[in-house]
């Protein structure tokens, strides 16, 4: 079947453009005929809508939509009589955060910290629901012309008492690897300090033009995550106050229970830098090494592997 293009009709829904495409689905921005409200509809590909854990995982997504309510959050809205699966959601105008940087970077320091307070009151409101988003990056936010933000695509939300699915990209099962935590790289399935982690990534972008760990690639970068600390965001903007400059840092330690503990309280040294003590951070040599000698020993375990089997094997065929 062929896939939906601007211009059709899906039952009552007049498709006017598409607004993203991805591997998944895609959105597009709509008109209701019935009551001429401006709508976005997310629509999962052919292909997707046959695969049980995207059916889930996206059923999912639209319960998280209609029962959270709050302004920094995109609302999923209520529908009946579809002839196939997708989702109507309210229509929000603004740029998707990663538009807003590739026409301006660095953000000056007033707004790059207003854009990020406002992330945090979102992600502070669904912790206290028991949601965590865990893909979170400026492709998933939107930002109006007040800088007021909106969180979307919940698609690999984690919701407590849950049942874990799991899915065979790595992007969809653990996020995106410029943002995801040192934890999540280890397979682990996040909490809500991993969301602090993926704002602190992005904050750190806002403020310097560039992410933590700018490797050529995915691997490296989320390998890089687990044997260094970012370079301090002062050598790249020397604007920077000391105290802003320990909130960002703390916001991406390595070890989740040396962040900030809630988005509430990364908000709270956010608006008020004048009562943020300089924080001591994973700067020192001594633990770079010790972090890489760790990851360079299983390194070289994991390469040993099929020698030991190698050996094994022959040591059997030699005692037949």
């Amino acid at each position: 079947m062929n896939p939906l293009e601007p211009g059709q009709q899906l039952d009552h829904f007049l498709l006017e453009a598409t607004v993203a495409r991805g591997g998944m689905a895609t959105i597009f921005r709509a008109i209701d005929l019935r009551t001429q409200r401006q709508v976005a509809i997310k629509v999962p590909h052919f292909e997707a809508e046959s695969d049980p854990v995207f059916f889930e995982r996206f059923q999912r997504e639209a319960e998280l939509g209609r029962r959270l309510d709050h302004p920094g959050l995109i609302r999923v809205l209520p529908d009946s009589g579809r002839s196939r699966m997708y989702m109507v959601m309210e229509w929000a105008e603004g740029k998707l955060l990663r538009e807003v940087l590739n026409e301006q970077r660095p953000f000056p320091i007033e707004r790059a910290v207003r854009i990020a307070g406002h992330m945090c009151d979102a992600l502070q409101y669904i912790h206290s629901q028991g949601v965590v988003h865990r893909d979170l990056k400026p492709e998933n936010i939107i930002v109006d012309s007040h800088d007021n933000v909106k969180l979307i695509d919940f698609g690999i939300a984690g919701l407590s008492g849950a049942r874990r699915l799991t899915f065979g990209k790595l992007s969809n099962t653990i996020g995106t690897p410029d943002y995801i935590s040192p934890e999540q790289v280890r397979g682990r399935r996040g909490d809500a300090r991993s969301d602090i982690y993926a704002l602190g990534v992005m904050l750190y972008e806002m403020l310097t033009g560039q992410v933590p760990f700018p490797e050529q690639n995915p691997l490296s970068a989320m390998n890089a995550r687990l044997r260094h600390a970012p370079t301090a965001p002062r050598k790249y903007n020397a604007a920077l106050s000391p105290q802003l400059e320990s909130v960002v840092l703390r916001a991406l330690e390595r070890d989740p229970e040396r962040r900030y503990a809630s988005a509430q309280e990364f908000a709270r040294d956010l608006r008020h830098p004048d009562q943020v003590a300089i924080y001591a951070h994973e700067q020192k040599s001594s633990g770079r090494q010790t972090v890489w000698f760790a990851g360079a020993a299983a390194y070289a375990g994991f390469l040993l592997i099929p020698t030991v089997i190698f050996a094994l094997l022959f040591y059997v065929a030699r005692h037949q």
